[in-house]
């Protein structure tokens, strides 16, 4: 496996086409060593979140797919994944929440979830278009001190990965809030707006540590 490789992502604005060009990672390969580590802006002790991503994934069948993975040294605390059945679900520690939506494939989607442990009310947006809503972990709270990881799912503190579940395609504009975020700003920023801006994960300013074979481009949104 290469060396880590620590990456600090700036945007970039071009004033004069009034258009914003980002970082995006690249998975070429279905790997068990490949993934890029999140550095958080602050512990994830979380009682409500919002938590969105662009991704694009030629992987089809009875595949599981992870997009993110954030484990503490007991439990994985937050994990976003697309399931053998194609359903896109979210886990907190225990059982998850699934969401029958259209298949993804190689146009970027915008992908987001939301929760909210006082009501317990759970949602997926994709490309703007919320889901129904669903109680699931109601006065749970999500635990910090633990290590975020995209392209893999650490069975172990950041270890035991399984090629078979790992991630393929591209991943870029992974930001998180502590709240949930209205409708409508969920749908601004699926239009490329970039406020506000994640005070737990701010993809335009995100440290990251690159591991194995991932590729990194720009693009514009």
């Amino acid at each position: 496996m290469s060396p880590a490789v620590t990456l600090f992502l700036i945007v970039v604005s071009t004033a004069l086409a009034g258009s914003v060009t980002i970082k995006t990672l690249v998975f070429p390969t279905a790997t068990s060593t490949s993934y890029a580590e999140m550095i958080p802006q602050r512990p994830m002790n979380l009682t409500a979140f919002t938590l969105c991503m662009r991704v694009a994934t030629e992987l089809s069948g009875k595949r599981e797919i992870i997009f993110f993975a954030y484990r503490t040294g007991s439990h994985d605390e937050l994990n976003v994944w697309r399931e053998l059945d194609g359903r896109l679900s979210f886990y907190l520690a225990g059982d998850g929440v699934l969401f029958k939506v259209p298949d993804l494939g190689a146009l970027i989607t915008h992908l987001c979830v939301t929760w909210d442990s006082t009501s317990g009310l759970a949602a997926l947006f994709l490309d703007g278009k919320r889901s129904l809503s669903k109680i699931y972990r109601k006065d749970h709270t999500v635990s910090p001190g633990g290590r975020v990881i995209l392209g893999q799912d650490a069975d172990s503190f950041l270890g035991s990965f399984d090629e078979k579940q790992s991630f393929v395609g591209e991943i870029c504009d992974v930001n998180m809030w502590d709240t949930v975020l209205p409708d409508s700003v969920i749908i601004c920023m699926f239009a490329g707006k970039r406020e506000p801006r994640g005070n737990v994960f701010d993809w335009d300013s995100a440290e990251l540590e690159l591991n194995g074979d991932v590729e990194v481009a720009t693009r514009e949104l």
